[in-house]
């Protein structure tokens, strides 16, 4: 039999995103929280998931804190929630993660694309209102890489046409919005209902799957613990059909400990982001995050657009082979992906996100990022670029 040689991958010399290096700055708590969890033998509900409730919803100003599984049981939970009914339409962004749209499908409920703004990434107010129809039941901003959607003038579209409005929280937590009356505002408290990932690579990360809802309506918040809790209110007395959506105590152990320094994380991310900005600069084929004047951002990603006459997927390869990792959010949008295409929907109908997803490119970024890291991460972006030339 002929011997067969299997391509290996190029080892990488620097993490995308570097979890084991937070966690041993803060090891020593962590594993104390953790084991007391053990020692304590309360895994479900016990009370590190109300402690973290609390503390969460004291961070973003106020609001109930309904924790659950996982980003995606937020969002559709969010929707159960709001009385959503099969055929309502739901307004979403079209450059965004699958999970967005797969819940409200999921729900038989209608996604119905918008386009995205050139230069933020996040949902173009402006085309909004011509989706609005009598079926509209909520607009879902998705805050994406890090900031805050423009949330003020779509905010007053929502009210004139009474629909709700549901923030996509997962990568932009503890970024911050300026009202123009000077009120700041923490991402996911500004809507109807905010909900965020516990992914382990975003900015809070837990150790293993985790999620939660936030609103400022007391109402609300009694119904979307009821939704996560089979629908029942009172033990055994099931008043709705739910699901069973929770955070685990020692995952909610591990959150409350890393809630402490996520102020801490996201300022070193801007940081690193500002770096990274100031070793671009005089690489005219990259464009740099924009960052709206109303919003801060926390870079959950570092996400720079290409010109368009270069190859995008070619410098991502010419990057791992110097061992520099990167990634492409997303490569395909979710018109053209077979699950969600829709007829009078094709290539061309959404044009700037079909060019984002032909030009974007993240960079590593993570709480441990060095500057020399980035330097040499810089300096093999430019050699793959001028090899184009």
């Amino acid at each position: 039999m002929a011997e067969v040689h299997l391509h290996q991958p190029k080892t990488m010399k620097y993490p995308m995103v570097d979890l084991k290096g937070q966690y041993e700055k803060i090891k020593t708590e962590i594993d104390a929280a953790v084991l007391d969890v053990i020692e304590s033998t309360k895994y479900i509900n016990g009370p590190e998931v109300s402690a973290f409730a609390d503390h969460l919803s004291e961070y973003l100003g106020g609001p109930f804190v309904v924790p659950c599984a996982n980003g995606t049981d937020a969002l559709q939970i969010a929707l159960m929630a709001l009385d959503c009914q099969p055929g309502d339409e739901i307004i979403v962004p079209v450059h965004t993660y699958v999970a967005t749209a797969e819940v409200i499908a999921l729900l038989n409920l209608v996604p119905v694309f918008v386009e995205v703004d050139q230069t933020t990434f996040n949902i173009d107010v402006d085309q909004i209102e011509d989706l609005i129809t009598e079926k509209t039941k909520a607009i879902v901003p998705v805050h994406l890489y890090g900031q805050v959607a423009d949330m003020e003038p779509l905010m007053k579209i929502a009210l004139e046409h009474g629909i709700y409005v549901l923030e996509d929280t997962a990568q932009a937590i503890g970024a911050e919005y300026t009202c123009k009356d000077g009120r700041k505002l923490k991402a996911g408290t500004i809507g109807t209902i905010g909900t965020t990932s516990f992914f382990p690579s975003k900015n809070l990360g837990c150790y293993g799957d985790g999620g939660a809802m936030f609103t400022g309506d007391e109402k609300i918040a009694k119904r979307l613990k009821m939704m996560a809790n089979h629908g029942q209110g009172k033990k055994y007395h099931h008043d709705e059909i739910g699901c069973n959506s929770r955070l685990d105590t020692i995952q909610a152990a591990i959150l409350d400990i890393k809630l402490g320094h996520l102020d801490e994380y996201n300022s070193v991310r801007q940081l690193a982001a500002e770096r990274y900005n100031k070793l671009l600069a005089d690489v005219s084929e990259v464009t740099t995050p924009f960052v709206l004047d109303r919003s801060t951002h926390v870079y959950h990603q570092y996400t720079l657009q290409l010109a368009e006459e270069i190859d995008r997927d070619q410098v991502k390869d010419d990057l791992a082979e110097a061992g520099i990792p990167s990634m492409i959010y997303y490569p395909i949008p979710l018109h053209l992906q077979k699950a969600y295409r829709r007829e009078g929907f094709g290539e061309g109908s959404f044009p700037v996100t079909e060019q984002l997803s032909r030009t974007v490119l993240s960079l590593p970024i993570h709480t441990e990022l060095e500057e020399s890291v980035q330097i040499d991460i810089v300096n093999e972006l430019k050699k793959a670029i001028a090899k184009q030339k």
